[in-house]
């Protein structure tokens, strides 16, 4: 059978074409299975929740900021990720809370100590204890890393659904260069309303000490602040990252290229 050179170019075009099909069909495969092997299939396994985007740092009418080791980088979180130096965890076998100074200190010398400050500031209505201007004994919040509205009641067992989260845990903090800190800093670290916010108690006591890599809040709509207010108490307090926790981050903030820093003001 003989073929004309017609028909000929004719065959080769359209294998060619069925090869550049199958092409784009293998690398979009192939994309989505790396795609469902790094964040897709945490995404598929949790249930859709929606909440904040960011949390206050600063009520400038009542609150002071605390001042940091340095000034935190204005600008993406993204760029300001690429400035943290990446390192492995440091020992935490001599980490102690008391190396972060007294809890809730009054570190801002406004007259209330950090717990109630904060507090004050997170919930919705709070309303103090007879006779104080600082104890802040109920409210009610749309609480930032699970989306639901919690209410805060103050008691001996109530209180403790809600707590105040620090942003960056002090134990890994411990662990990324607080150790090199001097007690005066880490007691600022330990009560800077940008390292703290508060939040539902069982979901801050599963968080427990975990960076970015292990642990993100329920709520996707708050990942973009959260992690950028944790770059932003890094780069304020010297502080360092590991390579799977940087890797973290930039997951979610692909998602949110325009995020930027959190400043305090």
């Amino acid at each position: 059978m003989t073929i004309s050179w017609t028909a000929y170019r004719r065959a080769r075009r359209r294998s060619r074409q069925a090869w550049a099909v199958l092409i784009v069909l293998a690398v979009g495969l192939v994309s989505a299975v790396s795609w469902f092997f790094t964040a897709g299939q945490f995404a598929a396994a949790e249930p859709p929740v929606t909440g904040p985007s960011e949390a206050l740092v600063l009520d400038p009418t009542w609150m002071k900021a605390v001042p940091p080791v340095r000034p935190v980088p204005e600008g993406s979180a993204a760029a300001a990720l690429e400035t943290l130096a990446v390192k492995g965890q440091a020992a935490n076998d001599n980490y102690e809370r008391t190396a972060f100074g007294q809890a809730w200190l009054d570190v801002d010398r406004n007259g209330c100590d950090t717990r109630n400050d904060i507090l004050r500031r997170d919930l919705a209505g709070a309303q103090f204890t007879e006779g104080s201007r600082c104890r802040v004994a109920a409210g009610q919040f749309h609480e930032p890393y699970t989306g639901a509205v919690v209410t805060f009641t103050r008691g001996a067992e109530s209180s403790k659904a809600v707590q105040i989260d620090h942003v960056v845990a002090l134990g890994d903090a411990w662990q990324k260069g607080a150790q090199q800190l001097t007690p005066q800093q880490r007691q600022s670290l330990a009560n800077d309303p940008l390292n703290l916010v508060a939040a539902d108690g069982p979901a801050n006591q599963e968080k427990s000490a975990s960076d970015a890599a292990d642990w993100l809040p329920k709520n996707k709509a708050f990942r973009c602040h959260y992690v950028a207010r944790q770059i932003s108490v890094k780069a304020a307090y010297a502080l360092w990252v590991t390579p799977a926790e940087k890797d973290a981050m930039k997951r979610v903030l692909a998602s949110c290229p325009q995020q930027q820093t959190v400043i305090p003001r």
